[in-house]
């Protein structure tokens, strides 16, 4: 690189400001499916509450299960049986921080079809360390998503109680292509 190479580079980058912390999101490959198209979240209302969490003890595994739900899919979520098709790490991260995550991690697994994500919350020793305060704090705002259908801990390679399986309701396009298959059988 000359002298007149390397003016012209740093006169480039000259307002060029560092990213922020590395987020850890992992999105699976699905078969069958368009490249994923991401969703502007902040043109949507994050409507995910602060304000007073009460804490959930840590001997207390998360679970959530919508009414209706069959038995067999939960069995299934709590055995790991279904493939994680993407995954949240939400290690380390402040609570506010945590909540846009979440709400825009939930909204573009939506958005792309997803049925079955990963969220890694962490787990503190302590009833009130961080790491279980975000714990408690995910906890609360999976059920204020009308298509999170349920959650449950993780089994110990997927991160046990420091992370949970959710399990999202199915997309009406979904719904149609089972139908379809399912139809196309009893023939």
């Amino acid at each position: 690189m000359n002298l007149d190479d390397k003016s012209l580079f740093l006169d480039a980058m000259e307002d060029v400001q560092p990213l922020k912390r590395n987020v850890d999101v992992h999105w699976q490959p699905v078969r069958n499916t368009r490249a994923p198209q991401r969703i502007d979240t902040l043109q949507l209302d994050n409507f995910l509450t602060t304000g007073f969490l009460e804490v959930i003890p840590l001997d207390q595994p998360l679970a959530f299960r919508r009414e209706g739900l069959q038995q067999g899919v939960i069995e299934k979520l709590h055995s790991g049986k279904y493939g994680q098709q993407a995954s949240l790490n939400l290690l380390r991260q402040p609570v506010e921080e945590c909540r846009k995550l979440l709400f825009g991690f939930i909204h573009q697994s939506l958005h792309d079809g997803l049925r079955n994500v990963l969220i890694i919350h962490g787990k503190g020793r302590e009833e009130k360390s961080h790491a279980n305060i975000v714990r408690s704090y995910v906890a609360r705002w999976l059920t204020e998503f009308d298509d999170v259908q349920a959650y449950c801990a993780a089994l110990p390679h997927h991160g046990g109680s420091g992370a949970c399986y959710v399990a999202l309701r199915k997309t009406a396009q979904a719904k149609q292509e089972n139908w379809e298959r399912h139809a196309k059988r009893s023939r």
